[in-house]
């Protein structure tokens, strides 16, 4: 049909003339005579010929191919129908799957240098010339930096031991665990406007929620433990130092209560001059019995009651002094050492100085541990305002609607797939047959295809072994899928 549509797209194109007169006038028209009555053709006229012929061929093949398509709608409309069902199938089989995402405004930055204002500025105008900047200056992209701590495996094992992912993900390791949780999640730097964004996915929207939410809360907790700041530095090394104060403190306060408490010495100042002044009544006391007594043993006997009660009297006054004078007949096993509440004056001045010095150790620890706490509370304040603190823009949300599979999408593309490989079988099976049988690729693409159904199970056996177990095997599936096929016991 094609040669057919040529021959007469050639006839009409040269006038009603022959082929073989057409070809010999378009390869020789000069050896026609100046007097010739026959047409020259030019090369446009050619070049016409043969775009139109070229035209109309296009436009048969494209007819024929409709026509078959149409002649096979039936089959089309099959295969569709096929797809239809099996895109619903598949779209249903397939899990659903949760998304949740939070973004985070981009941190301050807390540098005082001019230079690394303009990287900054430089860096959020987009034209590169900031993070080439931040580079030379080492100046750290605190967005970056984030996104770095939040794909560490850090985050990823606590936030594994904190919803015991191996059990939700079905793994034993954690190493598996852990690479799956970063398959779920996703996280992406605006370089416009620096907000970072993180987007978690899971077939539990709660769950989605949660490790949305637990990847801002790690961050927090890593970014304060890992800070590098000058404040971060002097607050670890005043943490320490306190430490070794406050057990200073301690141990010296012990050791002036312990001193204290086993020598009475509460105030070894204000003692001594209670001491003094008690020493001096009872001298005072002393002395006027003494004069006393005398007086009376003019006038009595020493036997007299009145002489023997002023000398009992000189006597316990003179005990008293004794005890608070301290002196050397006075020990600490006789009655007086016993009965003594404070030290006497005689030891105030070997206690006052080991006090002072216990006191004084005391008070130095006291004073340096005030100190210390005050600068420590200020170097939390200012490693507080150092630190990049990270601020949410979008808390993670319960998705409400599934993110995946597009069942629609799914749908539409296993139809289409369908029809399209129903319109090439068509086609092809329409090709195939107009290629001539002695055809040489024809004919070998058929003995292939003989080669390959006889080593089929459903073949007939050709002496393999392999092939007849294959064989019988088959045999007794077609039995068993078809019982009518079985023939019925003889008697």
């Amino acid at each position: 049909m094609t040669s057919a549509m040529k021959g007469k797209g050639t006839e009409s194109a040269a006038g009603g003339l022959p082929e073989s007169q057409l070809d010999a006038e378009f390869i020789a028209p000069e050896f026609s005579g100046p007097g010739s009555s026959r047409p020259r053709f030019s090369d446009s006229s050619v070049d016409e010929s043969v775009a139109e012929m070229e035209t109309l061929e296009k436009q048969s093949n494209a007819v024929q191919r409709l026509r078959l398509l149409w002649e096979g709608r039936s089959l089309l409309s099959r295969a569709v129908s096929a797809g239809l069902l099996l895109g619903t199938l598949v779209a249903f089989l397939i899990p659903k799957r949760f998304e949740s995402t939070t973004q985070l405004m981009p941190p301050d930055a807390q540098s005082n240098s001019g230079m690394a204002i303009m990287a900054a500025l430089s860096a959020k105008s987009g034209n590169g010339a900031g993070a080439l900047a931040g580079d030379l200056l080492g100046i750290k992209n605190s967005g970056a930096l984030f996104m770095g701590i939040l794909s560490s495996r850090t985050v990823q094992e606590r936030l594994v031991e904190r919803f015991d992912l191996r059990r939700v993900y079905g793994y034993r390791l954690q190493g598996e665990a852990r690479r799956k949780l970063a398959e779920n999640t996703r996280m992406s730097e605006d370089r416009m406007s620096g907000i970072l964004s993180i987007t978690v996915t899971d077939r539990s929207p709660q769950l989605t929620a949660e490790i949305a939410q637990a990847y801002v809360e790690e961050l927090n907790r890593l970014v304060v433990e890992l800070s590098t700041s000058a404040a971060h530095r002097e607050r670890v090394f005043l943490e320490e130092r306190l430490t070794t104060v406050k057990h200073n403190l301690d141990q010296a306060s012990a050791e002036f209560s312990q001193f204290s408490s086993q020598n009475v010495a509460i105030d070894i100042k204000e003692q001594g001059r209670a001491m003094i002044d008690a020493a001096a009544t009872l001298t005072g006391q002393l002395i006027a019995a003494e004069s006393e007594a005398r007086g009376l043993e003019q006038i009595y006997s020493s036997s007299n009651v009145h002489v023997l009660a002023v000398q009992a009297r000189i006597t316990e006054l003179r005990e008293q002094l004794a005890k608070l004078g301290g002196r050397e007949d006075v020990g600490p096993g006789s009655l007086a050492g016993r009965d003594a509440i404070y030290p006497s004056i005689r030891q105030l001045p070997l206690l006052g100085v080991t006090y002072a010095d216990l006191y004084r150790q005391t008070k130095i620890q006291e004073t340096v541990f005030e100190t210390l706490t005050q600068e420590y509370e200020l170097a939390k304040v200012q490693e507080a305002k150092e630190t990049p603190s990270v601020k949410v823009l979008d808390p993670a949300a319960i998705a409400e609607k599934r993110s995946y599979p597009p069942r629609l999408e799914i749908v539409l593309l296993c139809s289409c797939l369908s029809l399209l490989g129903a319109m090439a079988w068509i086609l092809g099976q329409a090709h195939w047959r107009e290629i001539n049988t002695l055809d040489p690729g024809k004919v070998l693409a058929q003995e292939v295809l003989h080669s390959v159904n006889a080593k089929m199970p459903w073949a007939s056996p050709n002496g393999s072994r392999l092939q007849a177990m294959a064989h019988r095997v088959w045999k007794q599936l077609d039995r068993q899928r078809d019982p009518s096929s079985r023939t019925a016991p003889l008697g």
